[in-house]
């Protein structure tokens, strides 16, 4: 049985999605349970939050909350700037959060819509899975940077990809991933509306109501919880394995990530 610890600050909509598509498929039989939710915010704090611990509790599964703004303030310390290195506090709040989590054992952690970057302290205790919704090699950053930045290279395919956990933001080794085109009927019309215009002027003048910019994203999403059920399945079938911070196969040989395309395009077509 695979053991997991399920991360979220669950400030969007996705967050319970995903929690909920793992729950489900746990009961449906997948051979793996949820030892504790964490959640980097208290009840309070967010309406969105709340919600998500809610229905957190209503599955019966344990839930540690611990506040990282309120672990700052109370400590009168500056807040982690974009762009520069982490703060110091940042691996003390980690090192609280590991030791609140002792008494919770689980083989891997599952990032979903936890909205931290993760120290080297809590990436050297933790096997932690992130979610990220672009191609292996594809643009870095929020979802909303990658599908610009999809556009703007004119890119012809895309896909969602689940990596190892690192320091450094979106670089870690592929765990598994799955592509779709973004050429075809459903898209050609939308790109020819694109030609001649500027990224920058269709932000400008669109933003993300940019027709082209909102079916890929609809086709990401589409993917997002098919691939964390898949990999969790691939995790307790052993297809996939976390060795020393490394990615094998169920052979012990290393592999830079798991194509799950076609598992998770089944899950798509009947949906």
């Amino acid at each position: 049985m695979l053991r997991l610890g399920w991360f979220s600050t669950a400030r969007g909509e996705t967050s319970p999605k995903l929690l909920r598509a793992a729950h489900d498929a746990i009961v449906s039989g997948l051979p793996a349970r949820i030892e504790v939710v964490f959640c980097n915010r208290e009840p309070g704090e967010d309406a969105k939050t709340d919600t998500f611990i809610e229905l957190v509790r209503s599955y019966g599964l344990p839930v540690v909350c611990f506040s990282n703004s309120r672990y700052r303030r109370e400590r009168g310390l500056r807040p982690a700037r974009a762009g520069q290195p982490l703060p110091e506090w940042r691996r003390d709040y980690d090192r609280e959060v590991i030791r609140r989590l002792e008494p919770y054992q689980f083989d891997v952690a599952v990032l979903a819509g936890y909205m931290l970057i993760n120290t080297d302290v809590m990436c050297e205790r933790y096997d932690m899975l992130n979610l990220h919704p672009a191609a292996p090699g594809g643009p870095r950053g929020m979802w909303q940077d990658v599908i610009w930045q999809l556009i703007d290279e004119r890119a012809e395919k895309s896909g969602v990809m689940i990596h190892l956990a690192t320091p450094e933001l979106d670089a870690g080794p592929v765990v598994t991933y799955c592509l779709y085109p973004l050429r075809g009927p459903a898209f050609d019309p939308l790109w020819a509306q694109m030609e001649g215009r500027s990224v920058a002027g269709v932000r400008a003048a669109e933003g993300e109501d940019n027709a082209l910019f909102k079916k890929i994203r609809r086709h990401g999403v589409a993917r997002e919880l098919p691939l964390v059920v898949e990999t969790v399945r691939a995790f307790a079938g052993g297809r996939v394995v976390i060795k020393d911070k490394r990615v094998v196969d169920g052979r012990g040989r290393e592999v830079p990530g798991i194509d799950l395309t076609e598992e998770i395009e089944r899950v798509v077509a009947v949906a």
